[in-house]
């Protein structure tokens, strides 16, 4: 390889440093990437001086751009979203429920990149849950009850017009702009136990939030099993918590991992740019 890996001591996740994605990437280089990116799931790039077209390029590198809904790119992009926080902000940190990116699509995006422009001092750490050791070490008697089961995935609850990141939302001076719709009401099925198209390595996929229901299943039953699998699948063994720099890069596996913000940073400014891998295609 051409660049050094440090693989982290937690659940999931390795750091990437000695390359320079500014400039494009030899086919050796993007296939290296990818391999480690299946193997750890988090890979982060420290010290990368990207503008906005390094980043799509590096982007495209790994698949073509996923479709974001619910929330505007930046202006002259229309493949990139600013998560960010005004210093004098007091909503709800955004994303800081378990998910997996857009599991709510018939086709959510393979990856997530994710570019630290603006960094506080403290807090803001990312996390992951590792969700294919969750699924090798849960207990049978719990995967008996999810195995051949589908989820019913779902944008009501955080993208409805009524939901957490709408109109109420949006009155209270989010600045990020999130435009919930009544989109958010349309329904997919997945199953909860999923076959990684790349590794055919198997996880669990989603968790509740994005995910409403299980197909076939009362609610109530449904909603309790999926309480006990939302407790085990985000245990701290299966967590790998990411601490942010200026200037770092960081992709993920939506396929292996569900993810969380967290918050620690209230009187500071934090902004990141956002782009999304498209599915795997064969």
């Amino acid at each position: 390889m051409s660049f050094n890996v440090a693989v982290s001591d937690q659940a999931c996740g390795a750091e990437i440093s000695g390359i320079d994605l500014t400039r494009e990437l030899l086919e050796s280089q993007i296939s290296d990437i990818r391999d480690l990116w299946l193997e750890h799931h988090v890979l982060s790039f420290p010290n990368q001086l990207l503008d906005d077209d390094a980043l799509e390029r590096f982007t495209l590198c790994f698949g073509s751009f996923g479709d974001d809904p619910f929330i505007a790119p930046i202006p002259g992009r229309k493949n990139i979203i600013a998560v960010k926080r005004e210093a004098d902000e007091k909503v709800p940190i955004f994303a800081d429920n378990w998910h997996t990116d857009w599991s709510f699509q018939e086709t959510p995006p393979a990856g997530t990149c994710l570019f630290g422009k603006v960094i506080p001092n403290q807090g803001g750490d990312t996390l992951f849950a590792n969700q294919h050791l969750a699924l090798e070490k849960m207990p049978s008697s719990l995967r008996k009850k999810l195995e051949g089961k589908n989820a019913i995935h779902s944008a009501l609850i955080p993208y409805s017009p009524g939901g957490g990141y709408g109109d109420k939302d949006r009155e209270m001076g989010r600045s990020m702009d999130i435009r919930a719709s009544h989109e958010a009401f349309s329904k997919q099925l997945h199953p909860i136990i999923k076959e990684h198209p790349e590794t055919k390595r198997e996880g669990i996929y989603g968790t509740i939030g994005y995910t409403i229901g299980i197909d076939g299943m009362d609610n109530q039953d449904a909603k309790k099993l999926l309480m006990e699998l939302s407790a085990w699948q985000c245990q701290e063994e299966f967590i790998y918590r990411h601490k942010w720099k200026k200037d770092m890069l960081i992709m993920w596996d939506n396929r292996s991992v569900l993810h969380r913000a967290t918050g620690g940073y209230e009187g500071q400014e934090r902004l990141l740019h956002r782009t999304t891998i498209a599915a795997y295609e064969e």
